[in-house]
């Protein structure tokens, strides 16, 4: 790695954007985030765009060697409706059109172009099946979003830019995301699995999510897609298991039966009720070393 890159991060304020940035910066590269909210960030230069108007601020490609695009709605935040199914997609298909369109026009030469996915690549299905990178991608509503996600991103190859999509497994953080959340149900003794329990939780540490990115970003070998998943395969029944566990608290609960989250979720509840394995062999192929490759492990040092 070469001190001084810059390296543009589209959706840098959200949870994964915060973390990835202390990163890189630790390591020495100059750091621009695209946002849309123009707050300023310590240490960090704050570019406005307005995905919905087209408007972008010329000046955040300017001298950028790498994009990280994390841009795209939580699809977790709210039932997914029809408008906000459309709000879901646009917000990752719309975002990267917008970069493209203003990189195509402009002289400055991209070295790499690094986007996040998820692993809902492979639908909202539990088998036994264990998916790798060279699967199809699934025809589910999930598999859907992030087959045109990527697609949008490996059109920059038609300008002679790398690029790389990594599919991202629950990730676990201390500040917000799913472990947060069930932490605190957890803390209160009311850790419970869902639906069958048997359902597949693919999962990744926050610190080993951010230094896959920046291998992909270092790493001139690396293009096409990558699953940002640990090695460890559990279900959703270990995990609050787990979490109970490492917090000290009691694990007697009843399962939550699916027709609950059903009714509380309506078509979203698929997040929790399903889930498949899997594999991180590219990855570690491709010379990544896990940090945290057990989840217990992983949950320990984040709630501590």
């Amino acid at each position: 790695m070469t001190p001084g890159k810059t390296i543009l991060i589209t959706g840098g304020t959200g949870l994964v954007g915060k973390h990835l940035q202390h990163q890189l910066l630790v390591k020495g590269y100059n750091i621009k985030v695209l946002s849309s909210n123009e707050s300023a960030c310590d240490g960090i230069t704050i570019f406005y765009w307005n995905i919905t108007s087209g408007y972008i601020d010329i000046r955040a490609i300017e001298k950028v060697n790498y994009i990280v695009h994390l841009a795209g709605a939580n699809i977790a935040q709210k039932r997914w409706t029809a408008a906000q199914k459309q709000n879901i997609l646009d917000s990752r298909i719309k975002s990267m059109q917008l970069l493209y369109s203003a990189i195509d026009k402009s002289t400055h030469q991209l070295s790499a172009v690094i986007s996040s996915s998820g692993a809902g690549y492979y639908g909202a299905y539990t088998n036994e099946k264990i998916y790798h990178e060279s699967d199809t991608a699934a025809e589910d509503f999930l598999g859907s979003i992030c087959l045109q996600w990527e697609n949008s991103v490996a059109q920059f190859s038609e300008l002679k830019i790398r690029t790389v999509a990594l599919r991202a497994g629950v990730v676990f953080a201390k500040g917000g995301g799913a472990l947060e959340k069930l932490k605190m149900f957890a803390k209160f003794g009311l850790s419970a699995a869902f639906g069958t329990g048997k359902q597949y939780f693919p999962w990744i540490h926050i610190h080993d999510l951010c230094a896959m990115y920046i291998k992909a970003i270092e790493d001139n070998n690396m293009r096409g897609a990558y699953n940002a998943v640990a090695p460890q395969h559990i279900n959703n029944k270990y995990f609050t298991s787990t979490l109970a566990k490492c917090l000290r608290k009691p694990y007697f609960l009843p399962n939550v039966p699916a027709f609950v989250l059903k009714i509380m979720l309506g078509e979203m509840a698929v997040l929790l009720l399903e889930g498949s394995r899997v594999s991180c062999e590219k990855i570690q192929d491709a010379g990544f070393a896990f940090k945290f490759k057990d989840c217990e492990e992983a949950i320990r040092d984040l709630i501590v």
